[in-house]
């Protein structure tokens, strides 16, 4: 065996964790069956499958609003939106099987209340205008917080957020454009879009996770490309992107701090909320009973729908099994 080749092995050998360290450093991607900690492991399961559930649980509040919606326009839209996000749930869901997870493990997890979800999807949908305000807000948080994604250090990972991104840009931009319409309509609209916005601001200023110095995982997973940038750094990205957009609506974000700091070239805003935050990751928002439920309701309505496809593929088994 040649010199070289024998060292590397055992590199291998010894340091597994420099090896794999010196991977994500290179920026190269760590593929299912390479050798990774396991603290690795579960970070991504626990990072992904809650990404997952968020798209799922996401589904609700808007799918509420489907047969409601006032014109055959605006419901295809939210229709093929709702689907998007059922896409996306299925994306991630089995990028997080690649790391030797079930699905059916990651849905147990979620409805035992052991898994989460984004805070963000335990607050109600009232009105029309917060269709258009979830998703210039609340798509949009998600899409400063996903864009990075991309090149996030786990392949099956970073190559499902590529296409979700692209969905997710067009979420935001629709979101934007109803607000927009309603922005230019009578008096009661205007009104109903602001409504909007100052129930949606700050729940979506928290979809990015604690302050940095408060934030269990952070560090360690920007050592490992896990995420690319802080909590507090995408959060201030957003306000300053936020900030400027809702001049065009003629609207105003419910933050008497507001302001734009010419020495740092930020906008400066007021203080989250966080016992509000802690509240509902803890199960205590105002949807988060409706949310679980619904979902508990789906899986075992949908039990006889398993069982029918897994006896259809048990059945071609034997048939190909017979027919060998």
């Amino acid at each position: 065996m040649p010199k070289f080749v024998a060292k590397f092995c055992y590199m291998s050998i010894q340091n597994p964790e420099k090896i794999f360290q010196d991977k994500v450093d290179a920026e190269v991607r760590i593929e299912p069956k390479d050798w990774m900690p396991e603290k690795y492991r579960q970070t991504l399961i626990r990072q992904i499958s809650q990404h997952a559930h968020s798209e799922i649980v996401g589904m609700l509040p808007e799918g509420n609003w489907i047969s409601r919606a006032p014109s055959l326009k605006r419901k295809q839209i939210l229709i093929a939106k709702v689907q998007d996000e059922a896409g996306h749930g299925l994306y991630l869901y089995s990028a997080a099987e690649t790391l030797g997870i079930t699905r059916d493990q990651m849905y147990d997890q979620l409805h035992s209340g052991k898994a989460k979800y984004s805070s963000i999807f335990n607050y109600p949908t009232l009105n029309w205008a917060d269709m258009g305000t979830v998703g210039w807000l609340v798509d949009g948080a998600a899409i400063m917080n996903q864009v990075p994604l991309c090149r996030t250090s786990f392949g099956p990972y970073s190559r499902a957020m590529i296409r979700v991104c692209k969905e997710e840009s067009f979420h935001q931009r629709q979101g934007f454009e109803a607000l927009l319409v309603l922005s230019k309509g009578n008096p009661d609209q205007r009104a109903m879009v602001q409504d909007a916005i100052d129930r949606w601001w700050w729940p979506s200023l928290m979809m990015f996770g604690p302050n940095d110095s408060e934030s269990l995982h952070s560090e360690q997973s920007m050592k490992w490309k896990i995420k690319r940038f802080s909590n507090d750094e995408l959060r201030q990205r957003f306000v300053d992107m936020v900030a400027e957009q809702v001049k065009l609506l003629g609207m105003t974000l419910p933050d008497p701090d507001l302001k734009w700091n010419e020495e740092r070239k930020h906008y400066d805003f007021g203080t989250i909320n966080w016992d509000e935050f802690w509240n509902v990751v803890n199960g205590n928002g105002p949807c988060n009973k409706q949310r679980l439920d619904a979902r508990k309701n789906a899986w075992e309505a949908g039990a006889w729908v398993r069982e029918a496809a897994q006896a259809h593929a048990d059945k071609r088994i034997n048939r190909k099994q017979k027919a060998a």
